[in-house]
Parts: C-alpha cells; sequence; structure tokens
C-alpha cells in the first residue's frame, strides 16, 4: 500500500540563503522558463554544456520552495547512481538542508522500492532477492538443459541477452509474438524464456531486468496501484530522456497519464546525443513527446557554457545533416567564446596519426597545459593501441575512462597466452588460461589428471597432455577437444616456420575454435571484442618474430605508472558523454572507422545519424580546441590499406574549421605542429609520391572507373572530392576520386 499521506520523518527545509527568489538570480531567461513553467508536460531540450543538471535540481527545489509539493510527492529519474548522488547533493545546498525520503534514483532503483511494496502481485515476496549476472547465467543453463542446446552454438550468455532484450521493451513471455520471437537456441528462445521465469518466481527472485518488466506489469494490471502512485506524485522530472528504452517509457507514460488532467512530467534531454540504440535507447521517444502529450511545452536551452563560437558551430553544422531531430542551434553563452577553428587534419597513415596526437600532447604539457585537461576520443576500443604504446614511449601517463588498458583486456590476454604456449610449449601458466576457452569440457578434476601426468613423466602441461592423448587416456568430448587443440598447435608450428609469425597466430586463433567462439558470442561486447582480436594480429606485423612480440608486450604491462595523478584520457566516444575537457583529439575519421561499417551495415539511415550524433557528442567535449584526424591509409593485418576521409568531414562549415592536406596525407619534414596545424596557421608540408594520393582525375556521371579492389564500374554521382560508383561485384560504394582510375 503506498502511503500518500506526509511522510512524519521527512525533515522541515528553509528558504535557500532565506531570500526569495534569489535561486533564480543567475539563470537565463530559457533555464528560468524551464523552472518556473510548472503545469502540465514540458520537454526541455538541452544541448551540451548548457546547464542542464543546474535547471533539473532548480526546478525540484522551486517546486518544494512555492509550496507545490512536499519532497516525497516528486518523482525524479537519473540515469546513474552519480547523476541521483549529484542530484540529492545540489538539492540539498539549495534547500540549505538534507531532503529525505525522495524519491530520486535510477529507473531500476525506484522499482526495487515500488516492487518490494507490490511483490505478491507477481507471484513474488517483499525478501525476494535480486540475482547478478552469474547467478542469472548459472540459472539460465540449468533450465536450459531439458532443450539439449548446443552452448558451443548457443551459448548461455547470448540467449541471456535476448531475454534482457525483451525485457527491456516491456515483453513478457506471452506478449512475445512470432515476429517479436528469435530463431537463437534452435526457435526455442520463448520456451526457455518462459521457463527461465518460472523457475525465478520459484527461487523468490529475478533479474535485473525484471525489476521494471514487473512493475510495469503491475501498473498494467492493477489500477487500484497505479491510481495510488497517481495520488502520490504531483510532479516527475526526468534525466537524460533521450536514452530510455522501451519499458522505460512505458513505465513513466503509465505514470504521468492519468484522468484528473494535464501531467506534471518534465522530461529533459538532447536528441542531438541518442547513441545508446545498441543497448535498448530509443530516440524516438523523444521526438513523439508533443504527440504522447498535446498540450506540452517545448523549452530549448541553447546557450552553451562550455566551448567557443567555433566548436559550437562546427558541431551545429553537422548535426544539422540529420533529419530526425527537433532543432536547436546551439550559441556560446560567454563573451570571450571565439576561440580557435576546429582542426582537421589529414596524415599519412595510423602511425603517423598517432605520432603526432601524442607528441602534440607532450608539447602541450610541457606549456603547462595539464594532461587531465586532454583526451584522445575514439570510436571503438581496438584504436586505443596505438595511442597507449606511444604515450609509454614518450613517458605520458594515462588512463583508460570506462574500460581496461588493450594488454589487459580478456580477449587479449587470452590470445597472448595462445601465443606464449606457441612460442613456448613449456609454459604452463599459458595453457592453464587457455586449455578451456573455448569450453573443451576440462574441469578441476580433469586438469589435476593432465598435471599428474606432466610430473609423472617429466613434462611441461603440453607435454602431459599429448602423452594421455597418445595413450587414449582420455575419453569422451574433452579428448577430441584436446586432440584438436593440441593438432591446432602442432599445425601452426608448421605455418610459423614456412609463412611467419602474423600467419601463423591468425590459424592458431581460428583452428583453435577461439575466434569462432566470440562469433557466435551474441552479447554486445562480441564484435567490439573481434575487433580487438584483428587489431592485436595487426600490431604482430611490426615485429619480426614472435618473441620480439611477446617480449615487447611484456615490458609495456610491466610499464611504471611513477605515482602520477595527472593523466591523459583516452575513451571510446560512447564513454565520453557527459564529459569535457579544454583540448580534444578525435582520430580515425574515415569511413568504415568513423561512421562505424557495422553500424551502417545494421542501422541503415538511422545507424547513419546515430554516428552524426556521436561524432556531435565527441565535438562538443571540447571547452578550447577540438582536433580532428584521417589518416589516408590503416593497416588491416599486416597490409596498408587505402581509407576514405569520413563523410562528416565534409558536412563541417568552412566558416568554423581549417582544414590541412585535405586530399590525402602528409609525410611531416620538420613540422612544428604547436606553431603552424594547432593554432590555425599556414602548413608547410611535402607529400610522398604515391599513386593513391595525386590530384584526383575529373570524374562526370556515366563515366567508366576501375578500382584497385572492387574492379570497374561506373560513376553514378560525383563531386569535388569523392565519386560514388556502381560497381558489378560489390553494387555502389563511396570512394574517394583520387582511388579511382578512369577507363
Amino acid at each position: 500500500m503506498v502511503n500518500t499521506s506526509e511522510h512524519p520523518s521527512a525533515p522541515l527545509f528553509s528558504s535557500p540563503s532565506a531570500s526569495g527568489d534569489n535561486y533564480l538570480a543567475r539563470l537565463n531567461p530559457e533555464q528560468r522558463a524551464a523552472i518556473e513553467t510548472t503545469d502540465g508536460p514540458l520537454l526541455v531540450l538541452a544541448g551540451a554544456g548548457t546547464g542542464k543538471t543546474r535547471v533539473l535540481t532548480t526546478r525540484f527545489a522551486h517546486i518544494l520552495l512555492t509550496g507545490r509539493a512536499k519532497p516525497w510527492q516528486i518523482l525524479t529519474v537519473t540515469f546513474t547512481n552519480k547523476a541521483a548522488r549529484e542530484m540529492r547533493e545540489r538539492i540539498g545546498l539549495l534547500l540549505g538542508s538534507p531532503a529525505e525520503g525522495l524519491w530520486l534514483g535510477t529507473f531500476h532503483a525506484l522499482c526495487a522500492r515500488m516492487l518490494r511494496r507490490h511483490a505478491e502481485y507477481v507471484g513474488l515476496t517483499q525478501s525476494f532477492t535480486i540475482l547478478d549476472t552469474d547467478d542469472q547465467l548459472r540459472l539460465l543453463k540449468q533450465v536450459m538443459a531439458p532443450w539439449q542446446i548446443d552452448i558451443k552454438r548457443w551459448p548461455a550468455p547470448g540467449l541471456l541477452g535476448v531475454i534482457q532484450r525483451w525485457k527491456d521493451r516491456g515483453l513478457t513471455p506471452e506478449r512475445i509474438t512470432p515476429t517479436e520471437d528469435s530463431d537463437f537456441a534452435n526457435g526455442h528462445a520463448r520456451a526457455i524464456y518462459t521457463a527461465y521465469q518460472v523457475r525465478l518466481k520459484q527461487l523468490n527472485a529475478c533479474d535485473f531486468g525484471d525489476l521494471m518488466l514487473h512493475v510495469t506489469e503491475i501498473l498494467r494490471t492493477r489500477p487500484d496501484v497505479l491510481a495510488q502512485y497517481h495520488r502520490l506524485f504531483r510532479y516527475i522530472l526526468v534525466d537524460e530522456y533521450q536514452d530510455t528504452n522501451t519499458i522505460q517509457y512505458l513505465w513513466l507514460r503509465l505514470l504521468a497519464k492519468h484522468a484528473e488532467g494535464p501531467a506534471n512530467i518534465c522530461c529533459v534531454g538532447d536528441d542531438d546525443q541518442s547513441i545508446y540504440s545498441w543497448r535498448g535507447a530509443e530516440v524516438e521517444n523523444i521526438l513523439r513527446f508533443e504527440k504522447d502529450f498535446p498540450s506540452a511545452k517545448v523549452v530549448r536551452l541553447e546557450r552553451n557554457y562550455r566551448s567557443t563560437r567555433h566548436i559550437l558551430g562546427a558541431a551545429a553544422g553537422l548535426i544539422a545533416h540529420n533529419s530526425e531531430r527537433l532543432g536547436k542551434t546551439l550559441r556560446p553563452g560567454r563573451e570571450d567564446a571565439e576561440g580557435k577553428k576546429v582542426s582537421v587534419l589529414g596524415v599519412w597513415d595510423s602511425d603517423t596519426e598517432a605520432r603526432m596526437v601524442c607528441e602534440q600532447a607532450e608539447k602541450l604539457r610541457a606549456q603547462g597545459h595539464a594532461l587531465k585537461e586532454i583526451a584522445i576520443l575514439v570510436r571503438a576500443g581496438f584504436q586505443t593501441r596505438a595511442f597507449e604504446e606511444r604515450l609509454m614511449q614518450t613517458g605520458l601517463p594515462y588512463r583508460i575512462v570506462g574500460g581496461l588498458r588493450f594488454y589487459e583486456r580478456a580477449e587479449i590476454r587470452d590470445a597472448l597466452a595462445y601465443m606464449r604456449v606457441l612460442s613456448q610449449p613449456a609454459d604452463d601458466l599459458a595453457f592453464e588460461r587457455i586449455i578451456n576457452v573455448p569450453k573443451r569440457g576440462v574441469g578441476p578434476a580433469g586438469l589435476q589428471k593432465l598435471h599428474a601426468a606432466a610430473r609423472a613423466n617429466n613434462l611441461p602441461l603440453t607435454g602431459g597432455t599429448e602423452k594421455l592423448l597418445e595413450d587414449n587416456a582420455l575419453k569422451g568430448k574433452s579428448a577430441a577437444h584436446l586432440r584438436q587443440l593440441m593438432e591446432a598447435f602442432a599445425s601452426t608450428r608448421d605455418i610459423l616456420a614456412r609463412e611467419g609469425h602474423v600467419v601463423a597466430v591468425e590459424h592458431l586463433l581460428e583452428e583453435s575454435g577461439y575466434m569462432d567462439m566470440w562469433r557466435q558470442d551474441r552479447s554486445p561486447d562480441a564484435p567490439g571484442r573481434l575487433e580487438n582480436l584483428k587489431e592485436l594480429t595487426r600490431a604482430l606485423a611490426d615485429f619480426g618474430t614472435l618473441g620480439a612480440f611477446l617480449e615487447h608486450v611484456a615490458l609495456v604491462m610491466d610499464h611504471d605508472e611513477n605515482g602520477q595523478d595527472d593523466y591523459l584520457s583516452i575513451m571510446t566516444l560512447h564513454g565520453a558523454k557527459g564529459l569535457e575537457f579544454d583540448t580534444v583529439f578525435l582520430p580515425g575519421w574515415e569511413e568504415g572507422v568513423f561512421p562505424s561499417q557495422r553500424t551502417l551495415d545494421e542501422g541503415g539511415l538511422k545507424g547513419l545519424e546515430e554516428e552524426r550524433r556521436l561524432a556531435y557528442v565527441g565535438i562538443t567535449r571540447a571547452r578550447q580546441e577540438a582536433i580532428i584526424f584521417h589518416a589516408g591509409r590503416r593497416r588491416i593485418y599486416a597490409n596498408w590499406q587505402p581509407s576514405m576521409p569520413s563523410r562528416f568531414l565534409e558536412e563541417l562549415p568552412d566558416e568554423h574549421v581549417v582544414r590541412h592536406d585535405e586530399g590525402g596525407g602528409f609525410q611531416r619534414q620538420g613540422l612544428n605542429l604547436s606553431e603552424s596545424v594547432f593554432d590555425n596557421g599556414p602548413i608547410i608540408a611535402r607529400r610522398r609520391k604515391d599513386p593513391m594520393l595525386e590530384a584526383a582525375p575529373a570524374l562526370q556521371l556515366g563515366d567508366h572507373v576501375r578500382h584497385p579492389r572492387f574492379g570497374e564500374g561506373v560513376v553514378i554521382s560525383a563531386d569535388r572530392h569523392h565519386v560514388e560508383v556502381s560497381f558489378e561485384s560489390v553494387g555502389t560504394k563511396r570512394l574517394l576520386s583520387s582511388f579511382i582510375e578512369k577507363i
């Protein structure tokens, strides 16, 4: 039962500074309008750096201080616990004393609180347990057993991902229609989901997705409970509304819409920063706010207090190419916000890119620039390796924000363990790590048997394994899997002698089943792990032998940070959202890297627009200077391949951008970056002699052309630097003109 009366334990609070509406004095007119528009639905479109958190917290305090509601009558929803803590602290400062009894927290925390009160309606008790991921996987594997699912082809983490996506869309097992069903697990996913939910209730437990799913079902099916919350919550405040998924949207709509009058719901967000579709976020939720609430008012916060005029102009010009947006234009909120233009720098290759970024960071530090105010923002995790190694060579301390250093990632450690066994079969520690990765049915007892055989015959663990296989002392599936593994090592050693270490390692990771394990994994991070493994094999090409590479990695892993507390930050563009730095480097702006080819293939136009929003987020992280790089070529495995500048570079308005060597790349010849490129001055550089980088041919509609990779085709559109060609073999491709030969 929801208590809709005043909480007797809630303390009284004082007016901030006891001085009327002083808390509104420092707000601009748009911020003030967002705070003082208290009745009815309100959408606050808050651009990057426009004071979104200030608006939310001040609106909360304003509602209390004007007597419109008690603290516990305002439902305030954030996306992270950190944001919730920050809001709670700010509200306390505004009110002059801590405000207790608040309904303020993340979606899941608030739903857990609700579910404790109404657990009986979904077959649970108030003491239900919330399972962590490990427990969920163990339970799901038990539930899968009767279906005899091939867990190598249909791994449990992948099936759990399917189930969680159903939950994020508000789909209980009985609500899954044939069009929403999955062919995962041989088409048994829905049935296993049903059994999984039954087993959870038998255990008086729920998983993370159930918190919102159960509460939403209660609100859907129990009008009496819904009415209680309608009476309790007089106001609803929602942060980061552009990142809501379907179940979050449904939960909010149920709580906001009732028959007693217009909903007092205020959603704050930025459709131009919706970048999380891969975890279920629906930008359509914010785009249709005015349809959901026809009487809604919209306030646009467009005064940015973070970045310079040129940074904001470049970002605004880029995002204007998106069609699915509500529209706003950021402008500087400070008078001294002119600043430097955004630099777009074309370099010869990806190695040059890493060197130049790190050299410039080193120069900035020498000039007194704090490293903590410098960030390198990459599109994908695999890009960090080149910068990490260059930074370690220069001795600059750095940190990977939101992730592990490249060589610390699990898939990289696994692959390195395979290489160590290949290089040194007596490396028992490495063999122990990979003997059951992927799963080969070798449990603790089996591993103990292998160790015993190795000791009895005075052999390393690999030798003991081979001896047991020769003697047919191992039985069942584990014997077959281990025989396949040992044969993979044997054939790889032959390849290592004949074709070199790069080809050998690629062969070993394939033949061992390790690469296929990640290809079959349906978890959201599996594609990124595959990209990291490809980058690892690419790194091998920089070393003459496998031993030299492994020695290099060992030294890298032992890198001493010397107690530094001033770090340069490296992170993905997704991880940078909400952060800001004085100087931001944005490398890898090439077709296929950014925008990501995988996103384009899977998401089409919608995916392209999200990639553009990601670019917008990247540029607007910079307070003073943003420097974008694109390389003329990148190494894929052991081979250099030409790269095309990102289409986003053409969309940046010339008024706010200075471009250097846009035609391809250049070789530095004593170039002082701090006095030329990065100060928007003239650039003096001599191009390498490379047919790929010569002046582009004059191509017109209908011209017959040849590409070194895609073969012959016909030009169907052309501009100053690019052509769109219809190829016989691969269809339509957009290419740099200088890569094309007219025939």
